[in-house]
């Protein structure tokens, strides 16, 4: 029991600020934040006793006119898949929470805390399987709808999610090299440091001819070591959401609402919300790998710690520390929530197969490309030092 005890309060924290505060509020975030970049005023008119709280209200009101909604199952559509489907692309996105750390490991005597649920070794690599379950959700939809339009959404989604799971993985792989890890703790932990910009000189002897600017650093995160598989991945992770940019399997000009069309109250309900948590888990990954996760920059853990402890104790000094590092982390998975909404209302639709030239065309050689430019840069370093 007390070794449950840790995973089950880990575990509803995250379901409780992903789940039930994330979640909820980012529905408002797009209805805000398209207004204001169209000069509107956006979601206002949701009020109780005549109190709108700035539209915070409209989440709450969704939620009661999901539950009020009919529930119809289409004539002549398989009734156990129909019903099943949503579940199978909701519970991915709330499973793949489980390996995201947001903090790091913190020592407090005899007792060790690790701010993830389950810290496996391989912990990328689930992220990677358990998100690709929600694709069998998006295609028994389709067709277990009974529906020609649905079938095709389901189709669309289907190819799409598949071809973009490829270079998504690819993309990534530089980071394994530089980090020489699949841990998304150990990512963390490999990005609470800094390096130094010209530091690879060194092995050239050149270091010094530069002066004080040899001497610059920069925090080793991983947008800053993989900058194009920043963008690589940011770009692959949201046409698996099928959130617009990507959002053909949806398509309403087209196929009228895709894969879910037959669907009505919380079963629709499930579908709209599961796109809404990937957002927050495609933000809470991209910050885990690539934005240092709950690092700081330029003040590693121990500096925070060695800084407090003088003044309140290393106890209340640890603790202090991983406050912080969790306000930090969430703090980042704002920012990269914001930039997908940004992107979602900035960019067009394009066509269907200008999706896939992008991912086959386009994406895939770039992504090889990065692979075999790390490596050769790794080999050079590792050359250099012997």
């Amino acid at each position: 029991m007390e070794v449950l005890l840790p995973v089950v309060l880990k575990t509803l924290f995250i379901i409780g600020v992903a789940v039930g505060a994330f979640a909820p509020v980012i529905t408002w975030i797009e209805r805000k934040q398209s207004a204001v970049m169209q000069d509107r005023i956006g979601a206002n008119r949701a009020d109780i006793a005549g109190i709108t709280v700035l539209g915070l209200l409209h989440p709450l009101a969704d939620v009661i006119k999901l539950l009020t909604k009919e529930d119809v199952v289409p004539a002549g559509a398989n009734r156990v898949m129909h019903m099943l489907a949503p579940v199978i692309a909701a519970v991915p996105a709330i499973a793949s929470f489980a390996v995201i750390p947001y903090g790091g490991i913190y020592q407090f005597g005899d007792t060790t805390v690790n701010l993830v649920v389950a810290d496996l070794d391989w912990g990328l690599l689930y992220v990677f399987a358990i998100a690709s379950i929600a694709t069998y959700g998006t295609v028994i939809a389709g067709w277990a709808s009974n529906n020609n339009w649905s079938l095709l959404g389901s189709l669309r989604a289907s190819a799409q999610m598949i071809s973009y799971e490829v270079t998504m993985g690819l993309s990534v792989v530089g980071v394994f090299m530089v980090f020489q890890t699949l841990r998304l703790t150990d990512m963390g932990v490999a990005q609470d440091s800094t390096f130094r910009i010209f530091g690879f000189l060194e092995h050239f002897g050149l270091v010094e001819s530069l002066g004080f600017l040899g001497h610059l650093t920069l925090p080793s995160w991983g947008i800053l070591l993989q900058p194009l598989g920043f963008i690589m991945f940011l770009t692959c992770v949201m046409a698996e959401n099928k959130r617009a940019p990507f959002d053909l399997p949806e398509g309403e000009s087209e196929i009228i609402a895709g894969y879910f069309l037959e669907y009505s109250g919380m079963r629709f309900g499930l579908f709209y919300m599961s796109e809404f948590i990937e957002v927050v888990v495609i933000a809470a990954l991209m910050t885990a790998i690539f934005l240092g996760g709950w690092s700081i920059p330029w003040l590693s853990q121990a500096d925070i710690i060695g800084g407090i402890t003088p003044v309140f104790g290393a106890g209340v000094a640890t603790a202090l520390c991983m406050v912080l590092h969790v306000v930090t982390f969430f703090v980042k998975v704002i920012v990269m929530i914001w930039l997908q909404m940004q992107i979602r209302w900035t960019l067009p639709r394009p066509r269907y197969d200008q999706v896939m030239d992008l991912c086959w065309k386009v994406m895939l050689p770039l992504s090889l490309a990065n692979i075999l430019v790390t490596g050769l840069v790794i080999l050079l370093i590792q050359g250099a030092k012997s």
